[in-house]
Formats: C-alpha cells, sequence, structure tokens
C-alpha cells in the first residue's frame, strides 16, 4: 500500500483539502463552536473528526479518501487502496465531484469543482453517546448511496442527497463519488494487455465497489453494522446496483439492494456491449480525437483536453462494458443462472420517466409499427390511442418503457425467479406540483423521488409543497429504513407493502424470438386484453403505489411488460 501522492495542478482544490486537516487538528479553536464533546475516530487509514449538526444529534463526514487519486499512471485504472495519514483528517467539506459531460438544471453541487482527483466519500451517522455502552450491541444498519447521471453526470454534494435525514432514523448513510464518462468507462485494446485481470473499462463500477469494501473494513468505527448494508441507487445508480449485485467482485460486500428507475437490462435494442467491441470503437475514435491511442500519450494529456474531446458529437458514449472479469457475462445471463446476489429487493419506477410534448397518432403507430410489424395490433392493445388523452398516455408510457421502466421491470422478474429472496416492486405516481426546474404537466417525472426518499423536499426551488408531498416522503423513508433494517419495508401502522412473488402459474413470457419484428407467440390480443381487465387475481403480482393514498394494488399493467419481453429480453 503506497501513500497518496499530492498532485498541485490542475488538482489544487483537493490537494489543499488533504493539507488541511493536518493543520486543522492541530488548532482547536479552528473546530465549529458546536463540535461539543465530539472525539476523533480511529479508521484503517488514521484518525478521522466530522461535524456536529447544531443540535448535536448527527455528525457527517465529508470528503474522506477511500481510494488513491486516479491520475497520472492511475488514470483508467482500478482504484488504488489509500496509504494511513499521520495527523487527524478533519472531514469538514465534500471533495470534488469527478469530472463530466453535461448536466441538469437540478443537479446543483457544494463541493470545490470537478476534479479528476474526486474519489472521496461521505458518512452521515447519528452522534456517539457521551459515555459508551460498556456491552455495545449490534451496530446501526447502513445504507451505501449510488447517484445517477447516465454514467457522464453526477455527485454526491447535491443537498437532495444529503443523508442527513436518514442518520435520524438511526441508519448510517455513506455516499461516494464514482468516476463517470471517458475517465470513468475507458476501455482500450493497450489498457487490457496492461490489466493484471486483462480487461478494461469498468473503473467507475470498481470505485464503488471499493467504497462497498472501504465500507466493510471501516463502518464498525462509525457506528454501522458491516453485516447489514443495503445498497441503494437511483437512474444510473440504480442500474449500478442491478450490476454490484450481478458481480462476483462485490455481490458479498452488501446484504439488501434499493432500485429506483432503472436497471441493466436490454430494452429497445439497447444492450451493455462487450469489452473487445468499445476497446475498437474507442481505439478508432482515440485516433482521430488525439493522433493516438497510445496510453503514454493519453495519460500525459490535461484532463480538460480529454474532456473536451469527449464531448464531442463524434465521441462514442462511454458506459459499463461485460469486461470478462468485473462481469464474466452479461446481466441477464447472469441472473438467469442465478449467480447474482441472493438477498432481498426492493425496486419500481415512477409513472412518468419520459414526457413527449405532442405526440401525434399517425407517428406513434409508425413507431409502433417499425418496432412490432405484423404485431403492432397487439402492441396497440397494451399502448391504446382511441382517445386524446390515451395517445398521449400510452406515447409517454412507451417511451419511459423504452427507457428505464421496462429494464426495472426485468430485474425484479428475474430476480423475482432466481433469487431466491424476497422482492418489492413500487410505482412513484403523486404528480408533482411543479418546481423551477419542472413543470406540473410532466407529472412523476424521472428523478422526482429523490428529495422523497430523503426527506429534502425543501432543497427544491420553487416547490409548493403539499401536505400529501411531506406524508408521502415520511412514510417512504419509513419504507426504506424498515427495509435496510430487516430486508422487509412493512411495520406496525404502515401500509402492508405484499411481496412480489413469481407465482408459477403466471403468464409466462412467449418463447424465443424468431426474428428482430416477429416473435413466435402463442399469447394472443385477446389473452392481453383479458388481463388488462384490473381485476384483482390471489396470484397478481402487487405493486405498492406511492402516491396521495399509497396502497398495494394488483398489476394491470403486467401485459404490457410481458408483450414488451418478447421482443427486447435476452435470450
Amino acid at each position: 500500500m503506497r501513500p497518496p501522492t499530492l498532485h498541485y495542478a490542475p488538482l489544487l482544490a483537493f490537494t489543499l483539502a488533504l493539507l488541511a486537516p493536518s493543520l486543522l487538528a492541530q488548532a482547536p479553536a479552528k473546530h465549529p463552536a458546536n463540535a461539543g464533546p465530539l472525539r476523533p475516530i480511529q479508521i484503517e487509514n488514521g484518525k478521522l473528526l466530522g461535524v456536529l449538526t447544531a443540535d448535536q444529534k448527527i455528525v457527517a463526514y465529508k470528503g474522506v479518501p477511500y481510494a488513491q487519486p486516479p491520475i497520472d499512471e492511475l488514470r483508467w485504472q482500478a482504484p488504488q487502496p489509500v496509504g494511513r495519514w499521520k495527523k487527524v483528517l478533519y472531514a469538514r467539506d465534500f471533495g470534488p465531484h469527478c469530472l463530466q459531460s453535461g448536466s441538469y438544471p437540478d443537479m446543483v453541487f457544494h463541493d470545490p469543482g470537478p476534479s479528476e482527483d474526486c474519489l472521496t466519500l461521505n458518512v452521515w451517522a447519528p452522534a456517539p453517546p457521551a459515555k459508551p455502552a460498556h456491552h455495545p450491541g449490534p451496530g446501526l444498519p447502513v445504507m451505501v448511496w449510488i447517484y445517477g447521471g447516465g454514467f457522464s453526470t453526477g455527485g454526491t454534494s447535491e443537498a437532495r442527497q444529503n443523508g442527513e435525514a436518514f442518520a435520524r432514523r438511526g441508519v448510517i448513510v455513506v455516499s461516494m463519488n464514482y468516476r463517470v464518462g471517458i475517465f470513468g468507462f475507458f476501455s482500450l485494446p493497450e489498457l487490457t494487455e496492461e490489466s493484471p485481470h486483462h480487461t478494461s473499462g469498468n473503473y467507475g463500477l470498481l470505485d464503488q465497489a471499493a467504497a462497498l469494501a472501504w465500507v466493510h473494513r471501516n463502518i464498525a468505527a462509525f457506528g454501522g453494522d458491516p453485516t447489514n448494508v443495503t445498497l441503494f441507487g437511483q437512474s444510473a445508480g440504480s442500474e449500478s446496483v442491478s450490476v454490484q449485485m450481478a458481480s462476483p467482485i462485490a455481490n458479498n460486500l452488501f446484504a439488501r439492494a434499493i432500485g429506483e428507475s432503472g436497471a441493466e437490462f436490454p430494452a429497445a435494442g439497447r444492450a451493455m456491449p462487450a469489452r473487445q467491441q468499445a476497446e475498437q470503437i474507442n481505439a478508432g475514435w482515440a485516433n482521430r480525437a488525439f493522433g493516438s491511442d497510445k496510453l503514454f500519450y493519453l495519460r500525459q494529456l490535461p484532463a480538460d483536453e480529454i474532456m473536451q474531446a469527449a464531448n464531442s458529437r463524434t465521441a462514442p458514449r462511454f458506459g459499463p462494458v461485460v469486461d470478462g472479469y468485473f462481469l464474466p457475462d452479461t446481466i441477464p445471463h447472469l441472473y438467469a443462472d442465478g449467480k447474482q446476489a441472493h438477498i432481498p429487493l426492493l425496486a419500481g419506477w415512477n409513472s412518468d420517466e419520459q414526457h413527449l410534448a405532442n405526440p401525434t397518432g399517425d407517428s406513434f403507430f409508425s413507431q409502433l409499427r417499425d418496432d412490432f410489424g405484423a404485431r403492432v395490433q397487439d402492441a396497440l392493445a397494451v399502448y391504446p390511442i382511441t382517445t386524446d388523452a390515451d395517445l398521449l398516455r400510452s406515447a409517454n408510457d412507451y417511451a419511459g418503457d423504452r427507457s428505464i421502466a421496462y429494464s426495472t421491470w426485468a430485474w425484479l422478474e428475474q430476480h423475482s425467479r432466481t433469487g431466491n429472496a424476497p422482492v418489492y416492486r413500487y410505482f412513484f405516481d403523486l404528480a408533482s406540483p411543479g418546481d423551477r426546474n419542472h413543470s406540473p404537466s410532466l407529472g412523476a417525472f424521472h428523478s422526482d423521488d429523490i428529495e422523497y426518499v430523503f426527506a429534502a423536499l425543501d432543497s427544491r426551488p420553487g416547490m409548493a409543497i403539499r401536505p400529501e408531498d411531506r406524508a408521502l416522503s415520511d412514510l417512504i423513508q419509513q419504507y426504506w429504513v424498515n427495509f435496510a433494517r430487516t430486508g422487509d419495508p412493512n411495520a406496525p401502522g404502515l401500509p402492508p407493502w405484499p411481496s412480489y412473488n413469481h407465482a408459477a402459474n403466471s403468464l409466462q413470457p412467449a418463447t424465443q424470438p424468431t426474428g428482430v419484428n416477429q416473435p413466435s407467440s402463442s399469447q394472443s390480443q385477446s389473452t392481453i386484453a383479458n388481463h388488462l381487465t384490473g381485476v384483482a387475481q390471489p396470484l397478481d403480482f402487487p405493486v405498492m403505489h406511492l402516491d396521495a393514498t399509497p396502497a398495494a394494488k394488483p398489476d394491470t399493467l403486467r401485459p404490457r411488460y410481458l408483450f414488451l419481453d418478447q421482443f427486447w429480453a435476452a435470450h
């Protein structure tokens, strides 16, 4: 284990952040007035001092390094362990978010800015008692959060991802920065050759796994139970959860999983590429963009120059790959073979994941005909366009199914078959009142759930918060915390949430497709229509609707996803 290396430009801010704790630890007068009796804790790398909230009930540790800076010769390598520090590390401020392309108006960071040197994490925990118990009981449950952003953006310093509210419910929350875009998911033949595991790419996923391993080794020092860790995330963070469950590198590092709007299952012709395919695409692009694909040269380039090229329209997409190491096979195959973590899973999506402004009947029918060919009438049975209201709903639903909903459904389905553990499904459908960045017409839009999950509604600018928003946020937090504690979201006084069990005699997907648009099928249009009645049956797959009147209801949309499964599932 080598000690962390200090680099100055363009990483001066983070270097100063690492140097500052040593100075501050020698000057108690610099500590906040509300630090009270808080004492440093001992983790594997040295002593760590956090910051208490004003009421001295929660302590936050921010910007804690969990891996060496991935710069210079460590650019495009697996995360490396951090060495020991000699003095107390004052974990007061968030570390920089990782260099990234693009942004979203509702994604507001509160950190020093972007940097290639970004592998830090944060911990929120209940403040330790003044007098520790002589015989302490088991540690607190731990929840590890993975942010979204399409594997190209994101960071841990957003106010809507603050873990304080969870900590007030007796849960320790950890969030980590992980590499995204070209710095997190870049495969090249030469990178594969130099790797001891003969692999490349997936560095962002390896960062996540390294943070999970750090939690496993260190969380007891914060009062947490390393055997009771729940991994949860949203969008690309949820996709990451589905991947970490399938990876033999990481799937023994957590005991439960929560996915919010996303999974790495193929949909609408999109699937995770193989490493070899990404290597060839990236090598050709690097030669065109930089004049060379040689590692020695690429590692000498300024990070900003690489980012500028990666942001161009000619750049490929940099995302997870089937690399043969972190992922020895495709996600669907690993789950089908039961090789994923056999742990409880809670997952779902929002009712309005995508929003189309003005779809027309002709354009939507043409899209369905292109996608499903002779089965277009079956498609119309699950995406009706009889009225204008039907058309708008169906067009938006289909766009959401292509991007988010179907893949999340496929994850739940496969884990319910082979995971040997309880599965719980939700549907977030409380329409948003609107805010500075979102019109009320967007409904329960993609990412709308984050502030509810973290009890951070007040962080959303311009939101006219209603009583039902507060009530739903409180309920979701109770469900998530209960699940983190026991693997079951239920508790006395809460609306019952039945498990989403895979009934052996429920409607099954059809046989393997024989062509892109012409799968063979014994499932007729009339059979689909019969299952659209919405009448509750004993074996219906229950879905918890998270809205103004939360309740579990039969899955009346199941025929839609079984229909899509015939075309989009990996066989």
